[in-house]
Formats: C-alpha cells, structure tokens, sequence
C-alpha cells in the first residue's frame, strides 16, 4: 500500500532522471573519455549490491598482471572536501569507509585517492603518475561526466534491479534502461549453487543485450579478524551466542552465514555507512554482557571495522571479543575464468596513450 502511495513521487524522481540522461545522449551535457583503461563499478540501487567486493577483486586481478592502479572513489561520509590522496595514515573520516578498507589492504600497491567530481580525480591522477596504468572508479554508474571505457554494473540476487522501483517507491536511484550502457552485469550474492534453469531465468528478467556479458557471483567469507589486533586471526568454528552489528544496506548473506556458526544469532542493525557514537558502542557492548553464556563474541562486516578503528568509543569494547568477517568475491563455473579474459583484454588492448 505505502509503495503505491510513493509511485508519483518516483515518478517526478524518475523524470528528471532521464532528461539528465536525456541532456547527455543529445550532448547538451559531455561525457569525457579518456586516453587509458577507465573500469568503473557501480549499481543501479542505492547500495548494498557487493560493489567493494567487487572492485577489490579487480584489484587482485590487475596486480597479478603487474599493472599500476589507482582507484578513484567519491568516499562517502568522509569531512574533506575535494581531491584527497590517501596515505597510510588516512582514515574514513578523510576518505570514507570503503576507501579505507581498500587502503588497509592494498596501500603498499596501489594509489587512492576520492573527489567528488570523478572527472577532476581522474586529470589529477593522470598529472600526479604519467606511469599509471589502469584507474578503477568506484561507484560511478551515475556518474555520467566521464565515459568509462569498461563499465560493470552489479545486481543484487534477491533484489534484481528489473524487480525493484524508483526511489522512494522502492531501491532504484536510476532508471532501468541505463543498465544498457554497461559492458558487464553482474548478478552478485547468489547462493553457492545456482541451476542453469536460474541463470536464463534471470538472463531473461535482466533483457541482457547482445552487446553485453552477464556473469553470476557469490561471497566467500574468510577468517575472524580482531577488531583490536588485525594480525590475529579467530579459528572458532561455532559460538552459542553471535552478536552481531552492522551498518550495511543489505546484511542478509551475512546473516544467513553466521547463522550456521551460532545456536543463537542478535543482530543490531544501523543505516548504512553509519558513524558509530557512545551510545551505539555501549548498546553493542551491554548486548554482549547481557548473554548467559562464555562461548559468545561480537561480529561486524569489514567496512564497519573501518569506521571503528580510529573511534575513540573503541575502548569501551577493548576487552571484548570483536571481531570483522572479510570477504571475497567468487564466480560460478566458468564466470571467473571468462570476466578475467575480458577485463585483461580491455586493459591490454586500450593501453594509456604517453
């Protein structure tokens, strides 16, 4: 009832979405190319399809073939304004909380930098390295201003874009039909197995175009990291009690995962990108001690820990068992071996003109 009640609203949403496309195809509006591999990953929804995940599994692929890479990303929620370069020392208050992720684990190999204007970024990076050999943007689907040469759109499984309305009638924050100007769609999060018989169905509801590859991914979890020492690893194979707090858009696998790893699973869930104050880290912390049991920790997703570790609400866990779960992208069957291929041919056959 609510949903049809917000339909006009998305309506008048939707319309001036497309004369903002409509002003681009025409060319009232520019879109820039650039002279070198530009890999954008991003989404049609507002948020919650694997988008990190994903362009970290870019990042792996490219480093194994000895490219230099620079990601650029708006870096959401940060307090600085403008081209920021990030250093070992930059935290998601200057860079947001998925840069920050990208620094901890790919810093000594890569640059990143965030600007809210992704054109701007790119000219900067381009002057700041004559040797840089590909830039991944991050969440830039809507970013219409540069035309990426290789663009991947990502779909959640359970909440495909074809299925989904218009903002504030449902979780879209473009239209439908922009899903055409991708080179790659990705249907993320599925289940481990996944039947031929689901593939077409889904290759049938997305209206793949000819021009267009679609692959099917999954998320594999890896070891407990301690939110107070990153170098410790937990090998616990099953809790009686899983606290659980996130401030993701879509926390549903994870969920599903942990709950196979407890007897009990409490979940404390915050709005995305969420800024954790005093009040949400004793909630955490009292809804620890409030279980009756020893065999009991706390669990949060990666990109939480990153708005956790310059906190100085911190403490009031240090002597807790808190840990985040990291995550890896993996494809179906031959998927993998496939998006690789094509990603490597792009970059190879499009090298940056010196």
């Amino acid at each position: 009832m609510w949903r049809l009640v917000l339909l006009p609203v998305s309506f008048i949403f939707g319309l001036g979405i497309r004369i903002r496309h409509f002003l681009f195809n025409i060319g009232i509006l520019s879109s820039k190319s650039y002279e070198m591999p530009i890999i954008s990953v991003g989404n049609l929804s507002l948020g919650g399809s694997g988008k990190t995940p994903h362009t970290e599994y870019l990042v792996r692929l490219l480093l194994k073939e000895k490219k230099k890479i620079a990601i650029l990303s708006r870096g959401y929620g940060r307090k600085t304004k403008g081209y920021f370069k990030a250093t070992p020392e930059s935290d998601s208050t200057q860079i947001g909380d998925e840069p920050t992720q990208f620094q901890k684990k790919f810093g000594k190999h890569i640059t990143l930098a965030v600007d809210g204007s992704r054109r701007e970024g790119i000219e900067t990076l381009m002057k700041e390295d004559k040797d840089m050999d590909v830039i991944l943007l991050d969440d830039a689907m809507q970013h219409r201003f540069v035309k990426p040469g290789f663009s991947i759109l990502l779909t959640d499984y359970r909440k495909l874009y074809s299925d989904d309305y218009l903002f504030p009638a449902g979780g879209l924050r473009d239209v439908k039909s922009a899903a055409r100007r991708a080179d790659v769609i990705i249907v993320s999060k599925t289940e481990r197995m996944l039947s031929p018989i689901v593939r077409k169905d889904i290759h049938k509801k997305l209206n793949v175009a000819d021009h267009q590859k679609l692959y099917f991914s999954y998320l594999h979890y890896d070891k407990l990291v301690s939110l107070h020492d990153f170098e410790r690893r937990n090998n616990e194979k099953k809790y009686s009690i899983i606290v659980l707090f996130s401030g993701v858009a879509n926390s549903y696998p994870l969920k599903d995962y942990l709950r196979y790893r407890c007897r009990e699973l409490i979940s404390l869930d915050f709005p995305d990108h969420h800024y954790y104050t005093r009040k949400d880290v004793e909630l955490i912390a009292r809804t620890y001690e409030d279980q009756f049991t020893r065999n009991k920790a706390i669990i949060t997703t990666e990109k939480d820990a990153m708005r956790l570790i310059n906190s100085p609400y911190l403490r009031i866990l240090e002597d807790l068992p808190v840990y985040f779960l990291p995550i890896e992208v993996k494809f179906h069957g031959e998927d993998g071996e496939e998006f690789n291929d094509q990603i490597l041919k792009y970059v190879r056959e499009n090298p940056r003109k010196r």
